[in-house]
Order: structure tokens, then sequence, then C-alpha cells
């Protein structure tokens, strides 16, 4: 029906991966169609082997394209390329203008007022009320009339040089055998980071009972990172190693096929975590929980109990003792609760343990004010 198909997403790395279920079902229901995704070329590492597409269209939106001229020169490219479908799955004045602008017979998705006129169908994004996922095989059922949902989960795979290199990396760190719980602490939002010092106590903890500790995350997260590993007991432990900066997002990938568990806030690294099949325990305080919960049914997400939650703000408004409320009241010993838990019941690499098609709703864990 369509020969050409684009998917357009220019969000971050969390956002970008939860596209790759609707590029999954696309190419089952379209099997013959040419597929390509336009994303942010500096997350490439993320989709641009992804075996459901044909091609990956990379847009410098914060670089070379971030000029009025560049960004008519990047439109006028892409109308050369003649697609019959577009479906815009980010709701931004960006990435609404490329698929406007398209040339595209047929146009779908989420739209931003002024660019909408020249959508075929506009579909209301209602992340706030299910999960992203969902709402985008909401746009496929009532823009296209699909009805055949392939849904693999989070997907992302990597090339042979960035598997082989994180693979050496955590050979020549980890003696062998050693299980390695990674440790995301960073995220975009001040409200989604739990306290470094929570943090700081459980890598003391793990390392006291014999596992190894990975701190992950972008040369952003050095500083808090450094901040953390300051407030721990053992920081001198050979168990204790720091790849804040040095991975590519590949890299980071690679690196956690190798992990037992992940540890971390809400963040892009989380989603890459989910992609990479590794059991995760994440902390949400400001984040909506249908929205963006882990898509992995092995996964444990632990709520916290103030009444405030989920504000969506980028920084907390509250002041003294009451800031970041919303993290101060996810404990420690709760968390580590359920890191045993998922320790016991999986223990092993990531890239040892079975996936299960169609189990990816994770465990919500609804904390009451008096476990605080």
């Amino acid at each position: 029906m369509y020969k050409k198909i684009l998917v357009i997403n220019l969000m971050h790395i969390g956002d970008l991966l939860l596209v790759t279920p609707i590029l999954r079902t696309l190419r089952t229901n379209f099997p013959a169609s040419y597929i390509a995704l336009l994303a942010d070329k500096k997350l490439a590492d993320l989709v641009q082997y992804n075996q459901n597409i044909d091609e990956c269209l990379l847009i410098d939106k914060k670089g070379a394209d971030d000029t009025v001229q560049n960004f008519v020169k990047f439109i006028k490219k892409l109308r050369t390329k003649r697609f019959d479908l577009v479906i815009n799955l980010h709701r931004n004045e960006r990435a609404s203008a490329l698929a406007a602008f398209s040339g595209a017979k047929k146009i779908v998705g989420y739209a931003k007022p002024g660019f909408s006129v020249m959508f075929t169908k506009v579909c209301p994004n209602l992340k706030a009320v299910e999960h992203q996922i969902q709402s985008h095989f909401d746009v496929l059922s009532k823009a296209l009339g699909i009805t055949n949902f392939d849904d693999g989960g989070l997907e992302m795979w990597i090339d042979s040089n960035s598997k082989s290199n994180a693979d050496k990396i955590f050979r020549q760190n980890f003696e062998i055998d050693t299980k390695v719980v990674a440790f995301n602490i960073g995220a975009s939002w001040l409200t989604k980071r739990w306290l470094d010092r929570y943090f700081a106590r459980c890598a003391d903890i793990l390392i006291e009972r014999g596992y190894g500790v990975a701190f992950l995350g972008g040369n952003m997260d050095k500083k808090i990172v450094a901040e953390c590993v300051d407030k721990m007991e053992q920081q001198e432990s050979p168990l204790l190693k720091i790849f804040t900066g040095t991975l590519t997002l590949a890299e980071v990938a690679g690196f956690l096929d190798n992990c037992v568990l992940m540890l971390t806030t809400d963040s892009g690294p989380m989603h890459i975590g989910v992609a990479r099949n590794i059991p995760i325990v994440t902390m949400f305080g400001a984040s909506p929980v249908p929205g963006f919960y882990p898509y992995d049914g092995k996964d444990i997400l632990i709520k916290t109990p103030v009444s405030c939650h989920p504000c969506g703000k980028h920084i907390c408004p509250k002041s003294g003792r009451k800031n970041l409320e919303c993290m101060k009241k996810i404990p420690v010993e709760i968390v580590m609760r359920y890191v045993a838990e998922i320790l016991s019941k999986y223990g092993q690499p990531a890239q040892e343990i079975p996936r299960i098609y169609g189990n990816y709703q994770c465990k919500v864990i609804e904390l009451e004010e008096d476990e605080t």
C-alpha cells in the first residue's frame, strides 16, 4: 500500500528507543515497503543498525542543521526522497515542520498547531494516561487502521566493533565470574535523580556482598558521580569502577550485556538497559509512571508515596527539608530489598537471560508513607 514510509522522532535517548516497537510493527504490516527513520544525529548509535528499517536519516539539530537556511536545505533534501507516508512521533515545531513540508501524500501523528493543517490525521499524545508506546500504537491504529501490533519491546542493535570494545573493557576491569551491577545516577531533570548518598550506600552494600559496581553515564554526569563516590565507604575497592563519560552509547549497550542488574533513575540509559534485556530497579519521583515505566516484565519500579507525584517539574519548587521530598522518601532499605529480589531471581549477565515476547509490564511498588 505504501512504497516509502518515514517515521520521525527527534527526541532524546529514551523517547527514540520507545519508537522501536512501532518500527517492528510497520515492518510486519508492510514487509515490502521501504521504511526510514529520521532521528537526531547524536543518537545514531541507538537506531542506525535497527533491523526493521532500510535507512536511518540523521539531522544535526543542535549543530549544522540548527539554522533556518540549513533546515530549509534539509527539508528540500527530504522532499527528494518522495515518501508516500510520514508518521510524526515527536510533537514539537521542528519535527512537525519536517513532517508537514515533507511532500508526503499522507502525513499522520502528533503535530503542533499551525503545522497540523497539513497533516492528514492528527493524533493526541496520550503519554500522561498510557505508556508512550501504546500512544504510538494508537497513531497506527487510528490513522492507518493497523490492528496487528508486533510488539517486540524495546530493541537496539549495535555494531560488532562496539560490542567487542565493550566486552574487552568489561573483562579488563572485572575478574571472571564477578557479577556486576551497573549504576546510572544521572537524569535530565533534577527531580528524577535519587539522592547521591542513597546511591552511595547501595554501592557500598553491593560491594560488601561481593558484587562489582560500575558507574555509567555521560560527560554531563561526571561531577555528580564523583560526588556520589566521595560519599562511599568502599570507594577504594577494586570492585568499584567508573566509566562515566568514557563509553559511546553503543558501548554502554554492549557493556550492559555483561552486567546482572541496572540500578537507575528514570532516564535515557534506563531505556537502553531495557532494550539490552538487563533487569532494572528504578525510582520514580516526578515522572509519570503510566507513560514511561521500564517496558519489561523483569523490571521493578519503586514509586514515591508523596502526594505531589507526578509533578512533571524539572526543578522541585519546595525548599528546605521538603526539597526533593519525592526522592528522599524512597529509602535505601526498600530499594535494596528489590535489588536482592531481582538478583536472586536472575543473577546472570543480561545477554544470557531469555527474552519473553509480550511480557512488558514491570512490577510497580506503591510505597506508603509509613514505609518511609
